[in-house]
């Protein structure tokens, strides 16, 4: 059902046939991840006294959501969106909802909570990657495509700036496990009016073997996704021990990771807008490795203006290297598991970005802010930098393989 649009413009891409419909269901759903993290931490810690318990929980939310996310991609190509995400995000719904009445009163008992929220995190429906197959479904023309990736990429930004702020106006009104139940409303509410579209598509016939079977090709934008992971969950932390470390408000930290979201922002709209002459394998290691040399120089920025000013810059590649990264996932693919293999890369951005921020917390205070800067910079620049020198390596083979004489 893949459509060839004349004008590869934005506006082209939600005149596709559905694709307006479709991905206005999707985004309502999506919301939902940008609204439960708040919801949960706020609350598990409101109900049970203790951030560090709100902390834990949250984690086992996270672990089941990330590592269980190809498993849930895999069901998808396997039995189609509508057999496989409807019975997800019912039971997703249905746990966030006994998350939600556990944590309503203080009281709850800790052990309870978090064992649901790993079940909740591991039945959430991977919205994201099952949107992003079906953008291929959708158009043929690679144009189309990546201004489609792009578009999503920043609004998916997008939702996960917002959603904070939609939790905190509900907490005017009602308590924070409110945002639990609001975040399963717009999952559920959005799930189904996703896979009512009529550009959902059904299953394609495969063997238990292609099933389970590993999607070729991802290393490259996996390992890149993890290292661009991982540099932006170290830049959160060091941003504020910056802000700390030279007595600024740290009220003022948020304006300076929103510079580097409205960065994200501007830089994926440009970068959907290109008509690249690279292929998308070059083009992401060069946007990591510009994202990570940027990152690299913010330790050295004299005040926080500055900063702020670096990570705009630095925001600019984010958008960019991952639309690509899922992008050239789509493209090393077969058509049976294009959802599996978004999947992978997702779950790298979200590993990465759960280490790095683990990683970030041990170094800063044993470390000069600089050294962290520069290593947060080089996770990103190094996975790019080994896929490049791969690259060269296997043309080189090929080259004189052509070169040497035939038996």
């Amino acid at each position: 059902m893949s459509t060839h649009v004349s004008r590869p413009s934005y506006a082209a891409v939600l005149r596709v046939p559905q694709a307006r419909r479709t991905f206005t269901a999707a985004l309502t759903a999506r919301l939902s991840y940008g609204t439960v993290s708040l919801a949960l931490l706020l609350s598990v810690g409101r109900a049970t006294g203790s951030w560090a318990v709100s902390g834990t929980v949250l984690s086992l939310f996270g672990a089941t959501t990330v590592l269980l996310m190809p498993v849930r991609a895999a069901l998808i190509d396997s039995h189609g969106p509508r057999r496989a995400l409807l019975p997800m995000s019912a039971l997703y719904g249905a746990l966030l909802t006994v998350l939600a009445a556990l944590t309503w009163r203080p009281g709850a008992p800790a052990a309870a909570i978090g064992l649901t929220a790993a079940l909740a995190g591991g039945c959430a429906p991977p919205l994201g990657p099952t949107m992003r197959a079906l953008w291929s479904e959708l158009v043929a023309d690679r144009d189309v495509l990546q201004r489609a990736y792009s578009l999503d990429g920043v609004a998916e930004e997008l939702l996960y700036v917002s959603g904070p702020a939609l939790i905190g106006g509900l907490m005017a009104v009602a308590p924070p496990a409110a945002g639990i139940l609001l975040s399963a409303a717009l999952n559920a509410a959005g799930t189904c009016a996703f896979v009512a579209s009529p550009a959902m598509t059904g299953p394609r016939p495969t063997s238990r073997r292609q099933r389970t079977a590993p999607v070729p090709g991802l290393l490259s934008p996996v390992a890149v996704a993890l290292g661009v992971g991982l540099a932006l969950s170290s830049a959160d932390l060091l941003v504020m021990a910056f802000a700390t470390e030279r007595g600024y408000d740290t009220a003022l930290v948020p304006w300076v990771l929103g510079a580097l979201s409205a960065g994200s922002a501007l830089g994926g709209l440009a970068c959907g807008a290109v008509r690249w002459r690279t292929t998308a394998r070059t083009r992401l290691c060069g946007f990591a490795a510009a994202l990570g040399l940027v990152l690299a120089t913010a330790g050295l920025a004299p005040g926080l203006w500055t900063l702020a000013g670096v990570m705009a810059l630095t925001g600019a590649f984010i958008a960019p290297a991952l639309t690509t990264a899922y992008l050239l996932a789509d493209e090393t693919a077969a058509a049976d598991s294009r959802t599996r293999a978004g999947a992978w890369v997702n779950a790298g951005v979200n590993a990465g970005s759960s280490a790095g921020a683990l990683a970030a917390g041990l170094l800063i205070g044993r470390l000069p802010l600089e050294v962290c800067f520069a290593l947060a910079g080089g996770v990103a620049v190094a996975p790019a930098v080994v896929v490049a020198c791969r690259r060269r390596g296997v043309r080189a083979r090929r080259g004189r393989s052509r070169c040497s004489p035939r038996a």
